[in-house]
């Protein structure tokens, strides 16, 4: 059970070493001289894509565990 938790959290690590941009977003940042912009446009983009996980992820996890404890014991 450990294993698994653990590789769910590296797997929920993951996109913060992705590039986020869209093709449109990265060819206006990059004709620019800054660079600090194009890292800030693509940091918050990924901060905005993981909101959406964790709220499913929540969810999941509230109903796995109703469901869980609604089992009842074979006769």
């Amino acid at each position: 059970m450990k294993w698994k938790l653990l590789i769910i959290f590296g797997f929920l690590l993951l996109p913060s070493l992705a590039d986020a941009q869209c093709a449109m977003c990265r060819a206006v940042l990059e004709s620019e001289g800054s660079q600090a912009a194009a890292k800030g446009i693509n940091d918050g983009i990924l901060y905005l894509m993981v909101f959406p996980y964790l709220l499913m992820g929540g969810i999941a996890f509230f109903i796995y565990r109703a469901l869980r404890g609604k089992k009842t014991p074979a006769s």
